[in-house]
C-alpha cells in the first residue's frame, strides 16, 4: 500500500533561485501547451471538417528557441517533458467521458507558490553512517546540491518526489510502498457485514459517535475533542494579525515592494492557521481510530449547502432590499470552514481503513433536538449550546454528547435493519433510498389505487343509474 509523507525543506538562497527557475520553465511549457490547444481547436472548428479535433500530444520541442526562450536551455529536459506529459494526461482525463473532472487544463499564473515533479534521474537519496538520508538534487550539467530537509519518521526511497513552495515555505513530498498488502485489508462492505453479525450490546461497545460543531470542534459520546486553550489563544492572535495585514494591504499601492511584503506575511499567516487546523485533525483522527475494529459514526453534513450566502430580500411594496442577516451568516460560514469538518472526515476515513475500523455516516436531521434515551424530538430540548434537557423524560446531558449518542443509536438501528453502505459511506435501507422510513411497495400502492377506484365507482353508481 502506498503511503505519503510531507517534509519541511530548507534550501539555500542559490538553491531557491535554481528551483524557482525550474518551476518557471515548467509553467511556461504548461501555458504554451494550453495556448497551442486553444489555437488548434479554434482552427479545427472553423476550417476543418466536422468531427476533426486538435491532437493531444506531449511535444514541447517547438517551444525551445534560443532567441525567444533561451532560459529553457538552462533547465533539464526532464522538467520540460514532465510538464508536457502532465498537460497531456490532464486533457485526456477531461475528454474521457468515464473520468470525472471539472474542466480542462487552464493557464497558471506566476505567483509565490509552485511545484516541481522530479524523477529518479534528477534526485538521489544517500544514506550516511548514522542511518539518516541526504537528498541530492540535480545532475552533472545542472547541479543543485544537497537539499536539507527534516524527516520526522522513517521512510523508504521513492521513485519520484515533488518539491513545493508556498508563502516562502518549502516542502518535499512523495509516496512509497509501506509493505502492507492492500488486498488483505477488508473492504467497507465486508466490514459492515461483520458488524451486522454482532448483537446490539456488542455494537454499542465498539461504536463511537462524533458530533461536529462550531463551539466544540468534535464531541464523541464520551469526551470532547477540541483545540486547547493555548491553541485557541494563538489562533485568536493570528486572526487579529490577519485583519491588520489585510487593512495594510488595502492601503498599499499596486505593484509596490511593500505590498509584496505584506502579501508574503498574509500568506505565511494563512499557512500557520492551516497548519494548526491540520494538526488538530491529525490528532483527533488518531485518537478516534487508535483502537482497531471500531465503528465510527458521523453526520452526513452537506457543508457546501451550509455555507451558502443568504438570498436577498426585497420589499414588494417599497422595492428596497431588506436586512437578510448576511453579515451574521458570513461569520457563521467562516467558523464552519475554519474548523475543518471535511478534512477531519478524510483523516478518520483513511486511518480507519488501515486499522480495520469502519467510518459510516447517518442522517443529521434533528440529531441535536432528539433525546438519546426516549427519542423525543423538540426544539426546546436543547436549552443552550451545551445543555440538553428532554421535556418528555427529563434526561439531562451535554448537548453535543447527547447528539453523538443519537448518531450511535441511529447507526445501530440501521445496521440491524439490514442497511447498506453507499459509495459516500452513508448508511441507507435498500428499499428506502437514503431515508430511515420504508416506502410503500409498488404492490401495496397498486392495491390501494384499485380500492380507491372501486370506491369512486361505487360512489358514482346511483348517479349513473338515475341518468
Amino acid at each position: 500500500m502506498l503511503t505519503g509523507i510531507k517534509m519541511r525543506a530548507y534550501p539555500s538562497k542559490e538553491q531557491k533561485i535554481i528551483l524557482s527557475q525550474w518551476m518557471g520553465a515548467s509553467r511556461v511549457i504548461w501555458n504554451a501547451k494550453c495556448a497551442e490547444w486553444k489555437y488548434k481547436s479554434t482552427y479545427a472548428r472553423k476550417y476543418l471538417p466536422i468531427g476533426t479535433y486538435a491532437e493531444i500530444d506531449a511535444s514541447y520541442a517547438q517551444f525551445k528557441n534560443k532567441e525567444l526562450t533561451p532560459f529553457l536551455y538552462n533547465v533539464p529536459s526532464e522538467i520540460l517533458k514532465d510538464a508536457a506529459n502532465s498537460w497531456r494526461d490532464t486533457m485526456r482525463n477531461f475528454i474521457d467521458p468515464t473520468h470525472i473532472q471539472k474542466g480542462q487544463a487552464q493557464k497558471k499564473k506566476k505567483d509565490t507558490s509552485g511545484s516541481l515533479f522530479l524523477e529518479k534521474k534528477l534526485f538521489q537519496f544517500i544514506e550516511d553512517a548514522s542511518g539518516n538520508y541526504r537528498l541530492l538534487v540535480g545532475t552533472k550539467k545542472f547541479p543543485v546540491g544537497e537539499l536539507t530537509f527534516t524527516a520526522y519518521r522513517d521512510f523508504k526511497i521513492p521513485n519520484s518526489i515533488r518539491i513545493r513552495k508556498k508563502a516562502g515555505v518549502w516542502w518535499v513530498s512523495f509516496c512509497y510502498d509501506n509493505a502492507v498488502d492492500a488486498k488483505k485489508l477488508l473492504s467497507a462492505k465486508e466490514k459492515l457485514k461483520q458488524f451486522k453479525q454482532l448483537t446490539k450490546e456488542e455494537l454499542y461497545a465498539v461504536t463511537t459517535g462524533v458530533d461536529r460543531g462550531i463551539k466544540v470542534a468534535a464531541h464523541t459520546d464520551r469526551e470532547a475533542l477540541d483545540y486547547g486553550e493555548r491553541e485557541k489563544k494563538k489562533l485568536f492572535l493570528k486572526q487579529l494579525k490577519l485583519k491588520r495585514y489585510q487593512r495594510k494591504l488595502a492601503r498599499q499601492k499596486l505593484g509596490s515592494n511593500r505590498r509584496d511584503k505584506i502579501k508574503g506575511k498574509l500568506g505565511r499567516m494563512h499557512q500557520k492557521i492551516a497548519n494548526a487546523r491540520e494538526d488538530f485533525c491529525h490528532k483527533a483522527s488518531h485518537k478516534l481510530t487508535k483502537e482497531a475494529g471500531h465503528l465510527i459514526v458521523l453526520e452526513d453534513l452537506k457543508t457546501a449547502n451550509m455555507v451558502k450566502r443568504p438570498k436577498a430580500k426585497k420589499n414588494e411594496v417599497t422595492g428596497k432590499y431588506e436586512r437578510n442577516g448576511a453579515k451574521r451568516k458570513a461569520g457563521l460560514n467562516k467558523k464552519i470552514l475554519s474548523i475543518g469538518w471535511y478534512k477531519l472526515e478524510q483523516f478518520i476515513r483513511y486511518k480507519a481503513e488501515r486499522r480495520d475500523s469502519l467510518l459510516v455516516k447517518v442522517s443529521p436531521q434533528f440529531s441535536s433536538q432528539e433525546c438519546a434515551d426516549c427519542g423525543h424530538i423538540h426544539p426546546d430540548n436543547r436549552k443552550t449550546q451545551a445543555e440538553f434537557c428532554c421535556l418528555s423524560c427529563g434526561h439531562r446531558d451535554n448537548a453535543d454528547a447527547n447528539a453523538a449518542k443519537v448518531l450511535v443509536k441511529r447507526a445501530i438501528t440501521l445496521i440491524h435493519s439490514g442497511a447498506e453502505l453507499s459509495a459516500k459511506g452513508v448508511l441507507f435501507l435498500a428499499d428506502t433510498g437514503r431515508g430511515a422510513t420504508r416506502k410503500t411497495s409498488d404492490r401495496k400502492r397498486r392495491s390501494r389505487s384499485c380500492e380507491a377506484s372501486k370506491k369512486m365507482e361505487e360512489s358514482h353508481l346511483p348517479e349513473a343509474l338515475s341518468l
